[in-house]
């Protein structure tokens, strides 16, 4: 487990990007936290760091959003509006050759692979969040410890 503190938006988004650097086709990262935590900007700073130059928005209406313009595919979904039980066929994308990020993927438990990265963010007050890499996997555990090193 990995903890790191956002002093800002702009923080959020730079770290996320330098995170994007150590991520491969395949890897799956979920994020959780209530509303307003900052899930949209870290991705945000996520398709910086790929080279995606399209404007990234919240995909809580159409669920999943790909953008394909940068070094890898992004997946970006939103599934709050799902439950456990609707089968929407997202696992899908978790073999395509993309990188797939799933904001409130906790409400989903069933359908995440056995691998993947959670990033939990936390309010501390109005400005700074806590952002915590938890590891599922061997793969991500590896990059957490890389992540802690740098």
């Amino acid at each position: 487990m990995y903890q790191w503190i956002s002093h800002s938006p702009r923080e959020t988004m730079t770290f996320s990007g330098k995170l994007s650097a150590s991520l491969e086709p395949g890897d799956v990262l979920t994020l959780s936290g209530d509303l307003g935590m900052g899930k949209t900007v870290f991705t945000k700073g996520l398709a910086k760091g790929l080279g995606i130059e399209e404007m990234i928005s919240s995909p809580t209406f159409t669920i999943v959003k790909e953008y394909f313009s940068g070094r890898m595919p992004l997946y970006h979904m939103d599934v709050y509006r799902i439950t456990d039980e609707e089968d929407i066929g997202l696992e899908d994308y978790f073999d395509r050759e993309g990188l797939t990020v799933i904001e409130w993927a906790e409400k989903i438990p069933s359908w995440l692979p056995e691998d993947y990265l959670n990033i939990k963010m936390e309010r501390i007050n109005d400005q700074n969040r806590r952002i915590t890499l938890i590891p599922h996997g061997s793969r991500y555990e590896r990059l957490c410890r890389e992540i802690g090193k740098a």
